[in-house]
């Protein structure tokens, strides 16, 4: 797989409509509770104030060195005036709507020890009166820009969201939204919709399966006359649906994760601006996740720059690993192949992790250049363990497998037996241990139907789980 190239933003000019709104925070220490009601007292040692909402997006485009144009609404107060003069700062053309009897919408949030104490919102939702001039900012700037973001919030900026994306359309100008609320026909024609998870199944119901979220998302693709979908979902990545097109599933990447204050404004600026740039949907939205990734280890609303992108790529190359769903394991495997890379594939149950796992993933490792472990869920080891298994739940067996320097990638399967996955992942080299023959092993007429390897490992003495457990049981 070729590494992703991060292009000259400055050549992508974006155009941003939606709710803005100003990130106030005030920082202090904590060290009594007060004297009139249980509540601790913060002594507000700094203030600091930021472009929330479509401002965010804005100031994220912004950070990458890309061309930006906002149009919002705002209040005839001090707090628009100070939005107004922080993204003048950082470079931002923006032309306001002033609504003369709503607040500008603040949200100030009160922190101390890196901990969002309290949050309070000052705010009125914006009407058809508000914003009654929008358009007339939005017209003569739209045929200078490659991309439109519209960045919905709920806050009432965005009544009118089909005029601006047909007339965005009439000058062949893709339309990214950010979505909100339970009617996505609103956006209808839209070039891409980046709703969350959550968002995303308000809408077309729960989804039970991998399969059932592309199902869903394409359906709702064609209902809409969508390009393209991104459903964000956290700690699963993203998945990017298009009609006629496999769909793409990207892990998460973040390593740690403090605050996830602002990443979808995160994610849209920076499709926007590869888009923008004239990169493909899939590169756009690879960096898009690797960019989240990156800002969801800062605290608040925070930017990503090009420096810390070029990090994540390079971090990428070298360094792709952990908990994947089935789909993202296909997409993964799918690139480390590309890199010549031989694929090692194990299975079980691993319900309490011992030595003998350990020295067995050790010695299962060395068969090749990636190694897969396949854990039965806690339904399947209740099937071929009885009703007292798992001791532990699926999630703690997976961090731990996780943990481990040998294991590449960990993924879950609900079938009595891996021959499905083994049919789909194709592994260079299936290993198992014990001390039985190769074609005992579930699954070894799959792998050497296609030419793959099928190892049986040293068997460790004394290292059991079911001993274990039992040892335990008897104290």
């Amino acid at each position: 797989m070729e590494m992703l190239a991060i292009p000259h933003f400055a050549s992508a000019h974006v155009l941003i409509v939606g709710d803005v709104m100003l990130d106030r925070y005030w920082h202090g220490s904590s060290n009594r509770v007060s004297p009139e009601a249980p509540v601790p007292i913060i002594n507000v040692s700094e203030e600091e104030d930021r472009p929330g909402g479509a401002g965010n997006v804005a100031i994220n485009i912004a950070a990458l060195g890309g061309q930006v144009s906002l149009v919002g609404v705002v209040g005839d107060d001090d707090a628009g005036a100070l939005l107004k003069r922080r993204l003048d700062i950082a470079g931002i053309r923006s032309d306001f709507h002033i609504a003369k009897f709503k607040p500008t919408i603040t949200k100030l949030r009160v922190m101390s020890r890196h901990q969002q104490l309290l949050r309070i919102d000052f705010e009125e939702q914006f009407d058809a009166d508000d914003n009654l001039n929008l358009e007339d900012k939005v017209f003569p700037v739209l045929p200078k820009a490659k991309i439109l973001v519209l960045s919905d919030y709920a806050k009432g900026t965005l009544q009118d969201c089909q005029t601006l994306i047909q007339r965005a359309k009439s000058f062949g100008i893709p339309v990214l939204v950010d979505p909100k609320g339970g009617d996505f026909s609103r956006y209808q024609g839209a070039s891409l919709l980046t709703p969350n998870i959550n968002e995303f199944e308000a809408v077309v119901g729960h989804c039970t399966s991998e399969q059932d979220l592309i199902s869903k998302g394409l359906q709702l693709i064609a209902k809409l006359e969508l390009g393209a979908l991104l459903v964000t979902r956290g700690e699963m990545g993203m998945t990017l649906i298009r009609a006629r097109q496999p769909a793409i599933h990207l892990p998460a990447r973040a390593r740690e994760v403090y605050d996830v204050t602002g990443a979808g404004d995160t994610v849209i600026a920076v499709l926007a601006s590869m888009l923008g740039a004239g990169q493909s949907m899939p590169e756009a939205v690879a960096l898009a996740n690797l960019a989240a990734g990156v800002v969801v280890g800062k605290m608040g609303a925070a930017t990503v720059s090009v420096s810390e992108l070029r990090r994540a790529i390079h971090s990428e190359q070298t360094y792709d690993r952990g908990i994947v769903s089935e789909e993202q394991l296909m997409h993964v495997v799918e690139v480390a192949r590309a890199n010549g890379e031989r694929i090692v594939f194990t299975n079980g149950c691993f319900d309490i992790i011992h030595a003998g796992h350990v020295r067995y993933l050790n010695d299962a490792r060395k068969q090749g250049d990636r190694l897969i472990v396949a854990l039965n869920t806690d339904a399947s080891v209740t099937r071929l363990k009885g009703p007292n298994r798992p001791i532990n739940p699926i999630d703690r067996r997976m961090a731990v497998l996780e943990g481990l320097e040998s294991v590449d990638w960990v993924v879950s399967f609900d079938d009595d037996t891996p021959e499905r996955l083994l049919s789909r992942v194709k592994p260079d080299v299936l290993v198992k241990g014990g001390d039985y023959n190769a074609d005992q092993i579930v699954g070894s007429e799959i792998v050497k139907a296609y030419g793959g390897k099928v190892k049986v490992l040293r068997f460790f003495e004394n290292c059991s789980t079911t001993s274990i457990v039992n040892r335990i049981r008897q104290q």
